[in-house]
Order: C-alpha cells, then sequence, then structure tokens
C-alpha cells in the first residue's frame, strides 16, 4: 500500500503491533508533527525475527515494512537483560513464557528464575534500539540506542505500562517502571534515551521526504 504526496512527507509506518511501544512513541515524538501509524492497520504482518542482536532484528522489522508500504518505518527492538541470568530473556523477551505472549507469565517466570537471588545479584537494564529507514533500501539507516540500569524486585509493583515494567526498579527514584506515570518514564526510560538520540540523528540527516521512494 504505498503512500504518495504529502501523506509520506511525514508518516512513518511503526513496525511493531504493540500498542504499549505505539503510546509511547508517539508521545515522544508528538512535537515533530510526525503521523505514526502501526503496521497492521497497513495490512502489514509481524515479520520473524530471526537475528540474533536488538539491531539486527530493528533492521529486519523496519525493511519489512517499508517494502510493504512505501513509507519510511520506524522498529525498535528491545529487551530485560538480567546480569544473574546471563543475560536472559534478552532478545526473547516479548516471548519469554512462550507464546501468544503474556506480560504476567514473563513476569512470573522471571521472578521464578531468580528465587534465591540475593537484591544486590538481581542487577538488570532495558535495553532499546530504535531504527529508521527513510526506504526499503536505505543503505544509511539511522540507528539509536538507549540503556535503562535498574534491579529486579521479587514481587511486582505498580499498573502503569506493560511487559516488565511491574518488577523492574529503578534506584535513583524507589519506584518500579510500572509505579511511575507515562509523563516520568518518558524521560529517563530506555525507549526515551535512544528516541533522544535518534531525534538529533534526524535533525542532522536527510528529511524524509526527500529520501522516501
Amino acid at each position: 500500500m504505498p503512500a504518495a504526496g504529502a501523506k509520506a512527507m511525514n508518516t512513518l509506518v511503526l513496525a511493531s503491533g504493540n500498542a504499549g511501544k505505539l503510546m509511547e512513541l508517539r508521545a515522544m515524538l508528538d512535537d515533530l508533527g510526525l503521523v505514526i501509524v502501526p503496521q497492521r492497520e497497513l495490512g502489514v504482518d509481524d515479520v520473524p525475527e530471526t537475528a540474533t542482536t536488538f539491531v539486527e532484528n530493528a533492521l529486519i522489522k523496519a525493511r519489512h515494512a517499508c517494502r510493504l508500504t512505501g513509507l519510511p518505518a520506524l522498529a525498535d527492538d528491545s529487551g530485560l537483560i538480567v546480569d544473574a541470568l546471563g543475560g536472559a530473556p534478552g532478545l526473547y523477551s516479548a516471548r519469554y513464557a512462550g507464546t501468544p505472549t503474556d506480560d504476567a507469565a514473563n513476569n512470573a517466570k522471571l521472578l521464578q528464575a531468580l528465587e534465591g537471588v540475593e537484591p544486590e545479584r538481581r542487577t538488570a537494564r532495558f535495553h532499546a534500539v530504535i531504527v529508521l529507514l527513510r526506504h526499503a533500501d536505505d543503505p544509511q539507516p539511522l540507528i539509536a540506542e538507549g540503556s535503562w540500569e535498574g534491579r529486579i524486585l521479587d514481587t511486582p509493583r505498580g499498573h502503569f505500562g506493560f511487559g516488565y515494567n511491574p518488577v523492574f526498579l529503578d534506584p535513583p527514584s524507589g519506584l518500579t517502571a510500572a509505579e511511575m506515570a507515562p509523563e516520568q518514564k518518558n524521560r529517563i526510560s530506555h525507549r526515551a534515551l535512544a528516541l533522544r538520540a535518534l531525534r538529533d540523528r534526524l535533525a542532522a540527516s536527510t528529511p524524509l521526504a526527500q529520501a522516501t521512494r
């Protein structure tokens, strides 16, 4: 479903069906005048994430959405890295407890895996990679990364957000990601840091409208 003209000048396809990510990205990019449309609204299904790094998986998703829509695409690949588990759940964060994805099941499996691990050894970080492709064959994708350091609690707290937010403690604030108001989280999260870096890259790059095919 290629787009043309004025619409292509400020519309980005989000290569994800995650409603929580869509909400966060729209809030953090709102002032740039971009219209972010989830790929499913344009008839694009998820593509298998077959790579072994966040960067490569994000590129796979963005390229797939670009190719099928003719629009610039924004893709993020992110996950929770827990030191005591050798980096797990990592790339498999969304489907840690299997498919279909289930946040509560993922959190339960994580807490079970960390049962008996002392608080000081429960260090972890959320890591996000955000990729923007102007077109499917873009040789210079914009790539930005961000990490949010924290610790995994032994019981969930809070009701905001999604994913592992209820068990991820931000030590400086003493709050879990799920206890933070969205505007507070959107200032310090891994995705916020990556988006801030992406905004800087966007400011110094070829405008989307000029690069879109």
